[in-house]
């Protein structure tokens, strides 16, 4: 999980990406309105809004207790109804809203489908606002998840025919069937991949039947850098007589240090 901020008409308001869904702070958004944090529970006890969160859940969650909805949307509307944030989650199962504690980060948080309708609740122009705001935080990011996209394509060829050309010249035989020339090339990969990520390339897709590609599109920068600087160590090693066994434990030697390093330094971190 990853919390950003983006700000609208003067409120810094957190946005929670949990995997491919955000949730927005409704909190936030009604931090500086007088009663402010009243106001959402103002918004729960409203029938137009019980039912519209009753219908997302059932869209988007399949645990959702609809019994326990239908209870709670027969006495929205009544002056005697109340209903809390947390008694909504604990009742039906509800995961579009969330109720978080803590100094930082608490409050009340929901899926950007439902943080738009509560702004539009609180004003019209404060959910055109909270839109633009909310658009221009995912354009950023997306930019930087192309930038590293292309980073990790160039990371992953900066050094990979120096590694083929010591495999050429120093282990696969002059005649030889393609074949076995494409085994040979896999079983140095997975020396690398091995050092690094303690596990081979058919080892991962064991692990991973549903994702696409290998183990090292997956990989993060840090990772990456390292792979690319193994690559150039380990043809160093090949040319230099070392066996397999021995190039892996000290490629292996190598990862830890190199990653513990890379995991610190600032200018990486800057590249997630």
């Amino acid at each position: 999980m990853t919390t950003k901020k983006i700000n609208v008409k003067g409120n810094e308001i957190a946005v929670l990406s949990k995997g491919q869904e955000d949730f927005i702070s409704l909190t936030d958004m009604v931090r500086n309105l007088e009663n402010g944090l009243s106001l959402i529970e103002k918004w729960l006890r409203n029938k137009n809004t019980i039912e519209f969160l009753g219908i997302w859940e059932q869209m988007h969650n399949n645990n959702f207790n609809s019994t326990e909805f239908e209870g709670i949307k027969n006495q929205a509307g009544l002056n005697r109804f109340t209903l809390s944030v947390k008694q909504w989650i604990e009742k039906t199962g509800a995961k579009g809203i969330l109720s978080r504690t803590g100094r930082y980060g608490g409050g009340t948080l929901a899926h950007k489908d439902i943080a738009f309708e509560f702004a539009s609740w609180i004003s019209p122009e404060f959910k055109l606002f909270l839109i633009k705001e909310f658009q221009r935080l995912k354009i950023d990011e997306n930019e930087k998840l192309s930038l590293e996209w292309n980073l990790k394509r160039t990371l992953s060829k900066i050094n990979y025919k120096i590694h083929t050309d010591a495999i050429k010249e120093n282990i696969i035989p002059e005649v030889i069937s393609k074949e076995q020339s494409n085994a040979i090339y896999a079983s140095e990969a997975d020396i690398l991949n091995m050092a690094l990520f303690n596990k081979t390339a058919k080892d991962w897709r064991s692990a991973n039947p549903d994702k696409k590609g290998n183990i090292r599109d997956y990989a993060n920068i840090s990772q990456l850098v390292c792979l690319s600087n193994l690559e150039t160590l380990n043809a160093e090693f090949i040319r230099n007589g070392l066996s397999q066994r021995e190039r892996l434990i000290r490629l292996n030697e190598i990862a830890v240090i190199q990653m513990r390093s890379l995991l610190g330094n600032v200018s990486i971190k800057k590249l997630k």
